[in-house]
């Protein structure tokens, strides 16, 4: 092996060890706070609504920033950008860890997802400058498998942290990793750039008052109601700056979100796949983890233990599955891993009751965490490979928004289908609400599978896209 070529391999490890960190960070604190929830109550008070928002005001603030933070690394330099952002999420997670009360516990929620906006989007621009086009599918699995497990394991990290340490380790985790990962992503991490086109400042205003009004009237509906005053404005204020925001950028010269990628089947197909597979995967985490502990009689870190047949499968099949994208194309492993997560949740969904056995649900989450696994690692490669290199930051930024927008809106409807059809009053009751919640969620991922199906397999334009690096610009010199 030469010199050069051995040199490469390890800045390729180092850039995936670092982007994989940082993404499991970001990505660990949407439902970390879940199974802490009654332990923050007791120590720092507060009413049900305020409690919510601990959980909500990171979504809300992750989701409508995506965009503009993968705008701004392609316009001043993502490495820069992403060490920013590590720094703002690290000092926010600290502040949330030393809250003296429940308003600034809060704050800080929202100070971090803003950090967690700015650089998650660049983890994958970042990789992609860094590793060979030939071997990006591995490497986009392992990416996926860190990312599926960060998601699907926040109520068993937050729960086995509140249980056993207390709540605040789960916003002090993240300090160490992120003083870690500064330093190295310094040394470590080539400075790229986008197009260098001037930031489009009103599109992103329309984009991110259009999204917040969106995902904000999506967080209060199953609090307020769906026709309350508050809840009706905010959602018709957050589509028409939506529709304004696609008006505007159909005719802007340099728009943050270029409509025409729109018109690549493969671009719509993926992301709208991306937005329905974590509307049904983030609500029935959700649900799930609340029906383990208060109809089950789990502990918090018993009911994490028993969903690892879900949460643990990526860390096994998505790198064999990032392969196997290489070999057969991605639309296939998508397509398959999505079919499978909604069987899986339909089968949940079916074996429900109020004292059901664990052997009873293990053949579903077996299957559910297969299919999530199968969705990660490809997904991102048909992201990254349906633009071309400028635009990666781009692309990014608008996937990873919508799946936080899925994520918000399936919290939501599947909460406002569980409060609709049952409650909490007894186990019978609750099993009443999951049920419909988990079959409703099945359906959407299938209908997700559908979208997939939708996009091309033209492997050989794909590869080509795929195939062309972030050109890497010198740093500028320091004045």
């Amino acid at each position: 092996m030469s010199q050069h070529t051995a040199e490469r391999r390890g800045g390729t490890a180092w850039a995936l060890a670092i982007t994989s960190v940082a993404g499991f960070m970001a990505a660990l604190d949407n439902l970390v706070v879940t199974t802490a929830l009654p332990s923050i109550r007791e120590d720092l008070g507060g009413a049900l609504h305020d409690l919510e928002w601990t959980v909500s005001a990171y979504t809300l603030t992750f989701a409508v920033l995506l965009m503009f933070g993968a705008a701004l690394g392609d316009r001043f330099g993502r490495r820069r950008l992403f060490m920013a952002g590590i720094a703002v999420f690290t000092a926010a997670s600290a502040a949330a860890a030393m809250a003296p009360g429940i308003d600034s516990l809060i704050a800080a929620r929202a100070v971090q997802g803003a950090g967690a906006a700015v650089m998650m989007p660049l983890t994958l621009t970042l990789l992609t400058a860094a590793v060979p086009a030939e071997r990006r599918g591995m490497a986009y699995g392992i990416w996926g498998a860190v990312n599926g497990l960060a998601v699907a394991s926040g109520p068993l990290v937050g729960g086995s942290l509140t249980e056993h340490i207390s709540w605040q380790w789960i916003f002090w985790l993240n300090v160490p990793l992120g003083l870690a990962l500064l330093p190295l992503a310094r040394l470590r991490l080539a400075e790229s750039y986008g197009t260098g086109a001037p930031l489009d400042l009103p599109g992103t205003l329309l984009a991110s008052g259009g999204l917040f009004g969106l995902v904000y009237g999506l967080v209060r509906g199953p609090v307020d109601g769906w026709t309350g005053p508050v809840v009706m404005t905010s959602l018709f204020a957050g589509s028409a700056l939506l529709v304004g925001f696609v008006l505007y950028s159909t005719r802007a010269k340099n728009p943050m979100l270029p409509m025409r990628l729109f018109r690549s089947r493969a671009f719509a197909g993926i992301n709208a796949a991306s937005l329905m597979m974590f509307l049904g995967m983030f609500g029935s985490i959700f649900l799930l983890s609340q029906y383990m502990q208060g109809v089950l009689g789990y502990s918090p870190t018993e009911a994490g233990l028993r969903m690892l047949p879900w949460t643990g499968m990526p860390m096994l099949v998505a790198p064999v599955a990032g392969i196997l994208s290489d070999r057969i194309g991605g639309r296939p492993v998508v397509a398959a891993g999505l079919f499978l997560q909604a069987a899986g949740l339909g089968q949940l969904a079916f074996v429900a009751t109020a004292d059901a056995s664990y052997a009873a649900q293990l053949p579903a989450l077996v299957t559910s965490g297969v299919g999530m696994a199968l969705f990660f690692a490809p997904a991102s490669s048909l992201v990254m490979s349906s633009v071309r290199a400028g635009e990666q930051g781009i692309a990014s930024g608008a996937n990873n928004a919508l799946r936080e927008v899925g994520g918000a809106l399936g919290i939501a409807v599947m909460a406002s289908i569980f409060s609709a059809r049952g409650g909490y009053e007894s186990g019978q009751a609750f099993v009443e609400g999951l049920r419909p919640a988990l079959f409703t969620g099945s359906a959407v991922v299938a209908l997700a599978g559908v979208a997939a199906l939708l996009i091309p397999t033209r492997r050989g334009a794909a590869h080509t896209a795929a195939g062309e690096v972030p050109k890497l610009l010198p740093e500028p010199a320091a004045r």
